[in-house]
């Protein structure tokens, strides 16, 4: 592969890209060969003037994105009320925010992360960490599969990332669980059944945060697809030349995170990149695209990012309440009318959700300019 610093004499991006993807080793694969220098696919021309820029990272460290504890949820008094504001809040201003004491036991959360220290332990980590030739298997760029793993999922349409990721899609229907990797196929199922819960409530606290009845959004179906993308980043030898993730919306409705302690993740606020300081225990909850147009831009998807790192590697687990392109025949969505007025009237036309994955997966998309929502706006 070309490297970094090579001459553009040469250099074919589209051979290069297939001869990555040939490997079916992803990012991971180029490490264990000793890579020292990046290829240049990874090599992202307007990397360094973005963060060597004033508004590139926060200079406001005491600034930090909501936290909201949900440990006294179900108390009496005002402590629902009051939870349901800072969710209204934090919608509203951030797109982003943290729960703790969600309930979801905290050796749960290790088993989907800590497979690299404890080679017995399953993880997405040990996943990514396992002999290539297991991987392979799994390697496919077919995106109408519930269970397959790549480097980038927008390869050719996209700036290339240094990630691997495996992708399953846990929801709507039944899922064989054979069609998982043997290696975390128990712990994922068992983080399914604790994240639906959360899922519902999360919904039913986004859903009071409107003014709506507690059950509207999961009535309307937002908790029926769960898409969990378990990201792996190595450690990379030149972090100052690529993202570990470039800028971005998620598309769903609601994206749970989970994350180590590694770091990296920034999100885009009033102008400004703010890291997101990991906080052990907790889940980084954000609002998606779906979320921001059903109410009329009340909520607001932010955009984010990763940055690479010389240390790692990092892993995070994310599970995006949406559908997927299976769904061509799903419910339409557009502005809820309860949020519609003639002062806020609708921004969007109604359209499937399939519609806006199919955008995000075939098109190259600069969300430094606008977001992917602009082509369902009236």
């Amino acid at each position: 592969m070309v490297e970094a610093d090579h001459e553009d004499g040469g250099y074919d991006r589209n051979k290069e890209l297939k001869l990555l993807d040939e490997t079916k080793a992803g990012v991971k694969g180029l490490v264990d060969a000793g890579l020292t220098k990046l290829p240049k696919i990874f090599v992202h021309d307007n990397h360094k003037v973005n963060v060597s820029s004033p508004s590139s990272s926060s200079s406001a460290t005491n600034v930090s994105i909501p936290v909201i504890d949900l440990g006294s949820l179900h108390e009496e008094g005002n402590s629902r009320h009051e939870i349901v504001q800072k969710v209204k809040d934090a919608g509203e201003k951030w797109g982003f925010f943290q729960v703790v004491n969600h309930e979801i036991p905290q050796s749960v959360l290790d088993e989907m992360l800590d497979g690299v220290r404890k080679f017995h332990e399953h993880g997405v980590r040990k996943f990514h960490e396992q002999d290539a030739e297991v991987k392979r298997e799994f390697y496919s760029r077919d995106i109408t599969k519930r269970v397959f793993y790549n480097t980038n999922f927008n390869f050719s349409t996209s700036e290339v990332n240094w990630r691997d990721t495996l992708y399953c899609l846990l929801a709507p229907g039944p899922l064989d669980p054979h069609q998982l990797p043997s290696i975390c196929r128990d712990v994922i199922i068992e983080y399914l059944n604790h994240l639906k819960k959360l899922a519902l409530t999360l919904l039913e606290l986004l859903s009071e945060a409107l003014g709506l009845e507690g059950n509207y959004l999961k009535d309307i179906d937002c908790a029926e697809g769960i898409f969990m993308v378990g990201n792996y980043y190595p450690p990379c030898p030149q972090p100052e030349l690529t993202w570990g993730l470039s800028s971005h919306t998620d598309l769903g409705f609601v994206t749970i995170l989970l994350q180590d302690q590694v770091g990296g993740l920034q999100v885009f606020h009033e102008n400004q990149w703010f890291d997101i300081t990991p906080f052990p225990g907790a889940f980084i909850i954000n609002v998606g695209d779906m979320m921001q147009l059903i109410t009329n831009d009340k909520f607001m998807s932010a955009k984010h990012r990763v940055m690479a790192q010389k240390v790692g590697p990092r892993v995070s687990v994310s599970c995006s309440l949406r559908q997927h392109v299976q769904n061509e025949c799903g419910r339409m969505y557009g502005p809820i009318k309860e949020l519609v007025t003639k002062e806020n009237p609708p921004i969007y036309k109604e359209m499937k959700m399939s519609d806006l994955v199919k955008l995000v997966y075939t098109t190259k998309l600069d969300y430094d300019v606008s977001s992917p929502l602009k082509h369902f706006r009236l």
